[in-house]
């Protein structure tokens, strides 16, 4: 049974050839394409010269991040500049742990090839990466009398990505001409956007939200003004709302203290699940950016939701995804745009000219980038604008680094 579609291709062209040659090739070929599967390896080695800092214990800190990016940066050197760079896939930085005069890294290593060839690579992986790390030529040396090579079960490797925050596996690809959110495109694959959550009260979708932690979700403060009260609210996961991946009961609803409807200011709420999530590749939490991150404007963020697809049109089933523009507040403040409306805690995101919006029902919903090693990080939570994707008048999202010392406040996160 043809499992891709290079197999399909192949059986059917060959059902239609009269080339022997091709035909005694066919069984090799589809051999090496399925027999060829990905592996996994932990290394650990020790850094000497690099200081301890308790940011490190954090993947969403800048301090992890530099650090992940130059350790990430020499695995691919490394091997790419080796026999092993047609087998090499990728490599992350996943713990750093303090130690005497330095620090511990642990990286995930993973590599494709057969089984046959299983034994023999991983000494030739060994033998690389330990040639690599003596011959470093860096200011930080690399002590190779504590590095280990270790071979990870799937399950293993599986688990340890699924903790990380911000990374997302099943990327669609955009299908032209369907539904949207205002100018977006649906995003059909479980795991594409595994942070994003339903608020639903009565069984019906009112608001998005970003799942932060197994237990704590953020939203917008807005969406709770008719019913605080947790019975009333559940939270769902998945991309369609119908039927849901996962359904889970609300404990705790607490709303910023200074929020008063309808003003703007401060629309900001965490949720707090009833029974924790376990997290898998279609859904996990998001990273949060420490307070002080500074994100670029004109930068391309995501923002996704369930919300209309015109201003007070329909609600779609499946999650749409539409990619914006951050916009700097004294462009969003110009008398044209929002006249001086914008203040520290808000953010704006979308186009001058229009077109691509979140809309209504998106409230409460995340706005993410990424980060140079594709991790992404909530810039923003969908909080107010002036209709849907209308001319001088981008979405307005609380900003989110504004807000994270309130968040840690109340979820220890």
């Amino acid at each position: 049974y043809p499992k891709t579609w290079i197999h399909w291709w192949l059986l059917r062209n060959i059902g239609c050839s009269h080339n022997r040659d091709l035909i005694f090739i066919l069984p090799y070929f589809l051999f090496f394409l399925t027999d060829q599967r990905q592996f996994y390896y932990s290394s650990s080695f020790r850094i000497i010269g690099v200081q301890y800092n308790s940011a490190l214990s954090r993947q969403s800190s800048d301090k992890f991040r530099d650090m992940g990016i130059w350790i990430e940066k020499l695995m691919y050197e490394t091997f790419h500049n080796s026999i092993l760079r047609h087998k090499y896939r990728g490599s992350r930085l996943v713990r750093v742990s303090p130690d005497t005069g330095g620090v511990v890294a642990q990286v995930i290593l993973t590599f494709v090839f057969s089984m046959d060839d299983k034994m023999v690579l991983r000494s030739t992986i060994n033998r690389v990466l330990q040639q690599r790390l003596k011959t470093y030529p860096g200011s930080a040396r690399i002590d190779l009398s504590s590095s280990s090579l270790t071979a990870l079960k799937d399950q293993t490797a599986e688990r340890i990505f699924n903790d990380f925050c911000g990374l997302r596996y099943n990327r669609s690809v955009a299908v032209a001409g369907l539904p949207r959110i205002t100018g977006g495109i649906p995003s059909y694959g479980d795991g594409e956007w595994p942070w994003q959550a339903s608020l639903q009260r009565d069984n019906i979708h009112r608001c998005g939200a970003t799942l932060i932690s197994n237990t704590w979700l953020v939203s917008a403060a807005h969406c709770f003004r008719e019913a605080k009260n947790p019975r009333k609210w559940t939270v769902t996961f998945g991309t369609y709302l119908r039927p849901p991946l996962m359904i889970r009961h609300v404990r705790t609803i607490i709303v910023h203290e200074q929020y008063r409807y309808p003003a703007h200011e401060h629309d900001i709420a965490v949720v707090q699940l009833a029974k924790h999530v376990e997290f898998s590749g279609v859904v996990h939490h998001v990273c949060l950016p420490d307070a002080m991150e500074v994100f670029p404007y004109n930068i391309d963020a995501v923002v996704t939701g369930w919300g209309a697809v015109s201003n007070d049109g329909e609600t779609p089933n499946v999650l749409q995804e539409a990619t914006v523009k951050l916009i700097d507040s004294e462009t969003c403040n110009r008398k044209e745009v929002y006249n001086g409306a914008i203040t520290p805690g808000m953010l704006c995101a979308g186009y001058l000219e229009g077109g691509i919006d979140s809309c209504q029902g998106d409230s409460g919903g995340p706005l993410v980038t990424p980060d140079i090693r594709n991790m992404w990080y909530l810039v923003g939570i969908v909080s107010w604008g002036d209709e849907c994707a209308k001319p001088n008048k981008p979405g307005v999202y609380t900003r989110v680094t504004y807000y994270r010392d309130w968040i840690t406040k109340h979820t220890g996160l």
